[in-house]
């Protein structure tokens, strides 16, 4: 496999990681509070919103496409369908960023850094919702605490 499709690869499977721990969550433990900071909802939503972000400035004609979430109130369903287009649609910029001399518009230095920046954003609000259910009495299962760090089966 190229550095390129390993790329997308790695970057596909961070973003299931994310839909793998909101499954985790369920409908019943979305509005749980981070003692201070976005409920685990606003987590998940502010994840797919600064997806939208770099999409609106990187790749604008697949924006429109897209829904912005609010981060109250939002169902499960509409955040992993989202989560997972959101997450096409940043592996789609990633590919055409690699085509096109590894740079995203509107970053710096190239792409690698990009999809490094983006998990890393991403690795830190799944951190910020594990701790949010564990301070409510709600922690992941080990299945899932753990699995978070499998991504060869992700």
């Amino acid at each position: 496999m190229d550095f390129g499709a390993q790329l997308i690869e790695t970057w596909r499977i961070n973003d299931r990681l994310n839909r793998y721990l909101l499954e985790e969550v369920g409908a019943d433990r979305l509005s749980v509070p981070l003692m201070k900071g976005k409920a685990v909802e606003a987590q998940f939503a502010h994840i797919h919103n600064v997806r939208l972000m770099w999409i609106k400035v990187a790749l604008p004609e697949a924006y429109d496409a897209l829904q912005k979430l609010e981060s109250k109130s939002v169902a499960i369903e509409d955040l992993n369908s989202n989560l997972e287009a959101s997450g096409e649609t940043i592996a789609k910029l990633i590919e055409l960023s690699l085509e096109s001399g590894g740079r995203v518009k509107g970053f710096k230095p190239h792409v690698s850094a990009f999809v490094g920046y983006l998990i890393a954003h991403e690795a830190n609000h799944r951190g910020q919702i594990e701790l949010a259910l564990r301070q409510a009495g709600f922690p992941l299962s080990d299945k899932v605490g753990y699995g978070l760090w499998e991504w060869g089966v992700r």
